[in-house]
């Protein structure tokens, strides 16, 4: 089994710390909240992310980056998306040489456009860098219901290899090659939740959920061919169903962050939602490759303060009436 690392420790962290330890790893996680690594490793819970779940009394936490390393065979990147180059700069001086990097966070930096993968490599240039990506609800992982998820790293032998590795009763992981491809996927589809949201939160009605989800996906297709990935990554886990798993929860952050603006409320208060900080660097991506992505153009506007919430409803129903391709209608 393998010594493994995760750095952060909210929901997501410490859900994907659980299922490992359960199927016999040896994982210790680093957070930055000394309070917050006390009450997973002697309460074993972590309140403020998960609720009442109850954690494996094996599972330790640790603010000390050196001490959560030592020896990792894998290191897992799991903090928010936007703080990835931050905690690389962090590991350069206490990763084992031959440690394996997963980045786990959904988005793209929106200081540089890099996809999470890249972010890392840029930090940490002498390792391997993987995905670990798809449709997963921290809530359900930790309380060891069954999830699948691809597992993406630049040679597929590699990627199956690990993949058999970490794969468990409850973690079941589908190897891929195409790292661009599954980080596409995870990081536009919380933007896409968001606009599914806004709608929602008009009480647009299902029928009109289904449509934008469906223009959404085609939009998501096109911009991530366009910046590397392959169509049919996108077609699976980490793409439509990524999509249709947070276009369909209130568990969502994303999904619960555009029904909070479709309905007008103060979303100040909200937790994080990686989509928010995705979408003026996907946009800006998008309008370089000269890619049409009305979707994600209008959930831009309104998240900018540029267009309403009943406006953008409006806009996003009445598209001008053209001929329907999956890979190219808007």
């Amino acid at each position: 089994m393998s010594r493994i690392c995760i750095l952060g420790a909210g929901a997501w962290g410490t859900a994907l710390a659980a299922a490992f330890v359960r199927q016999g790893h040896d994982v210790r996680m680093w957070g930055r909240n000394s309070g917050t690594c006390d009450e997973i490793s002697r309460l074993h819970t972590n309140k403020a992310y998960i609720g009442d779940a109850r954690l494996p009394e094996k599972l330790r936490a640790t603010p000390d980056m050196a001490d959560a390393l030592e020896k990792a065979d894998i290191v897992l990147f799991v903090a928010p998306a936007q703080s990835t180059g931050e905690v690389a700069r962090q590991t350069a001086d206490h990763l084992p040489s031959g440690a394996l990097l997963i980045a786990c966070a959904k988005g793209i930096d929106n200081r540089t456009g890099q996809t999470q993968s890249e972010v890392i490599a840029a930090q940490l240039p002498d390792h391997v860098v993987g995905v670990l990506s798809g449709p997963s609800f921290a809530d359900d992982v930790v309380r060891g219901l069954p999830t699948a998820l691809t597992l993406a790293m630049p040679e597929q032998e590699m990627a199956q290899s690990l993949a058999r590795e970490l794969s468990g009763d409850a973690i079941r992981l589908y190897a891929s090659d195409d790292t661009v491809g599954v980080q596409i996927g995870g990081s536009l589809k919380n933007v896409m939740a968001i606009a599914v949201g806004i709608c929602r939160g008009g009480g647009m009605g299902a029928s009109a959920e289904a449509a934008l989800i469906t223009r959404g996906y085609a939009e998501l297709v096109r911009l991530g061919v366009a910046m590397g990935a392959r169509a049919e990554t996108l077609m699976g886990l980490s793409g439509l169903g990524d999509l249709v798993l947070t276009c369909s929860s209130e568990l969502s952050r994303n999904f619960s962050y555009g029904i909070a603006v479709g309905r007008g409320q103060d979303v100040s208060g909200l937790r994080l939602a990686e989509g928010v900080h995705t979408v003026s660097i996907a946009n800006r991506i998008a309008e370089q490759h000269n890619i049409s992505c009305p979707v994600m153009h209008t959930a831009g506007l309104v998240l900018s303060g540029g267009m309403s919430a009943e406006e953008a409803r409006a806009a996003l129903m009445s598209r001008p009436i053209k001929r329907e391709s999956p890979q190219t209608a808007d």
